[in-house]
């Protein structure tokens, strides 16, 4: 499916959001999916698959969300300045631009606004998880990769926030991940189970933290090939099914 893409900018709460939108060619409404960055920021990486889903069938979004700082982007190379980054972020504060960019979609005469799912990678797979949590009534498919702390033990922790989910969550994790513990995906699972939440957790062996990116040593083409027809089966059925 041939898409447009374009750098759209967004009023949020502490300045203007760089997002990167594309969206199929074509009349209707489509379903719309927002693509979360990893720790390194929005880089050529994240635009890429925004637009591989995108040629799915679905308008999708992925927001600078480090766009309080002057310096967004840093190379995988460089793991500290990544974490130095993603601590700058504050929970409720990226809330809040989650509500400006899911604003903006519903308003869009080309998107199905009943129609909304969210993925992520790493820190963006947390804030996935988050996201189905704090955005119930619009959020209707979630995939999260590989996100860290989403089983930690502090009370906004987002597993402790998980019964107001109603849409089914999809989540990948890697079984050499060295940053998310088995015991928390276990916990995660269980708990998912235990609330009747529609639910997969899907852990591959000998896949580490990262294991979808291709421009990481830790990149698993077998996992990422299994995950992206995962995803695309996981969409095609709650937001187009």
């Amino acid at each position: 499916m041939q898409i447009t893409t374009t750098t759209i900018r967004l009023r949020a709460p502490d300045g203007e959001m760089k997002v990167h939108q594309a969206q199929p060619r074509g009349q209707g409404k489509f379903p719309a999916v927002i693509v979360l960055m990893e720790a390194f920021g929005l880089n050529d990486h994240i635009k890429d698959v925004a637009e591989r889903i995108a040629r799915e069938g679905y308008v999708t979004v992925a927001p600078d969300l480090y766009y309080r700082q002057p310096q967004g982007v840093v190379g995988y190379d460089q793991l500290d300045a990544a974490i130095g980054l993603m601590q700058t972020l504050v929970e409720e504060k990226v809330i809040a631009d989650l509500r400006v960019v899911i604003n903006h979609l519903k308003a869009q005469s080309f998107v199905n606004g009943g129609r909304l799912g969210v993925t992520g990678f790493c820190m963006g797979g947390t804030l996935a998880f988050l996201a189905a949590c704090r955005f119930p009534e619009e959020i209707k498919a979630a995939v999260p990769f590989y996100g860290g702390g989403i089983a930690a033990a502090a009370a906004t922790a987002p597993l402790n926030q998980v019964a107001q989910v109603q849409a089914p969550l999809l989540c990948f994790f890697g079984d050499k991940d060295p940053y998310i513990p088995p015991a928390d995906v276990q916990k995660i699972e269980n708990t998912l189970r235990s609330l009747g939440k529609p639910h997969a957790v899907k852990v591959y062996p000998d896949a580490d933290h990262g294991f979808f990116c291709d421009e990481r040593a830790s990149y698993h083409a077998e996992a990422a090939k299994d995950a992206w027809e995962s995803m695309k089966a996981w969409f095609a059925e709650h937001l187009n099914g």
